[in-house]
């Protein structure tokens, strides 16, 4: 299963990123195919959270652009949203543990930790810092 990381999300959502039309395609595909997809409860969060910040956009999507784009996303019927599961601590510190993290990098190291307990492979991500976590194969598919 493959899972995607919030920049992809921003830049599938954000028309005006240099990355928005490969982005865009790899959700339509994903969106569209048949095989399950998953998008980590906390990209989502930070998808709407880094949206809508005015002082990362001007003009940052509003909270409505942001909640119906997610809304979209959704409707796929081939999605899997997935969260924390009761195995969720051990997981993470194994997986922070094993990628060194410190500081802010414990976000990427919660995502990771619920991606591998989900049972996802890979994970789309444009943040080289995810190679950092050797038990999930991470691939920039905007790099095709």
């Amino acid at each position: 299963m493959i899972a995607l990381d919030t920049n992809l999300l921003v830049y599938a959502h954000r028309r005006d990123s240099e990355f928005f039309e490969n982005a865009n395609a790899v959700l339509k595909t994903l969106a569209e195919g048949d095989d399950t997809w998953t998008i980590p409860w906390p990209c989502i969060h930070e998808f709407i959270a880094i949206v809508t910040h005015p002082r990362i956009y001007s003009p940052a999507s509003t909270l409505r652009e942001a909640i119906d784009q997610v809304d979209l996303w959704f409707e796929s019927p081939s999605i899997v949203v997935i969260g924390e599961s009761d195995m969720h601590w051990e997981m993470l510190k194994a997986t922070a543990e094993s990628g060194r993290v410190v500081g802010p990098m414990i976000h990427d190291a919660r995502i990771v930790a619920i991606c591998l307990s989900h049972g996802v492979n890979t994970l789309y991500s444009a943040d080289r810092d995810f190679g950092r976590f050797r038990d999930l194969k991470v691939h920039n598919p905007l790099l095709q």
